[in-house]
């Protein structure tokens, strides 16, 4: 049953803002969890939300407008470097690397409010988030086996259940 909630608390934490997929799948790994599962799980808790966002970005940038019952944006250090990322490298440039400086659910609202079209911007988004994922996880998996860990403390945390 833990590994069980193990795979369902990946989900629901790729999925919220800020802790993105990238992060939580080599976290679960570590934690003992399968890494095919895992990963897939992350992928799709972090793509299902960046999409629902830029489905429904009109609406959410209303409420927000109606929530400050203000038009002015005060613009934050995020913003900036999202902006500064967009005037730079353009769609794909803030894509690639807004994940790793503000989040994927930011950068997609970012390229969404400096202009990005919809589909574009959940592809390059979408594609970020899966290479991201795939390096960070390929890194993880040999750093513990090169480093020599899989027998170590928290990494038996799931795995004992199992065996």
């Amino acid at each position: 049953m833990k590994v069980i909630w193990g795979y369902v608390l990946v989900f629901i934490l790729a999925a919220l803002p800020f802790f993105e997929g990238f992060a939580v799948i080599p976290i679960a790994t570590i934690a003992g969890l399968e890494v095919f599962p895992v990963f897939l799980l992350g992928l799709i808790g972090n793509i299902l939300t960046v999409f629902l966002l830029i489905k429904f970005v009109d609406q959410f940038q209303n409420w927000r407008r109606k929530r400050k019952n203000t038009d002015e944006t005060k613009e934050t250090k995020r913003t900036k470097r999202a902006f500064h990322l967009w005037k730079k490298y353009g769609l794909p440039g803030l894509a690639m690397f807004g994940p790793l400086l503000v989040g994927s659910h930011l950068t997609a609202l970012a390229s969404m409010s400096f202009g990005g079209a919809k589909k574009s911007t959940f592809f390059w988004v979408s594609a970020s988030i899966i290479i991201w994922s795939i390096v960070f996880t390929v890194l993880l998996y040999f750093g513990i086996d090169f480093l020599g860990l899989e027998d170590r403390g928290i990494l038996n945390y799931f795995k004992s259940e199992n065996q």
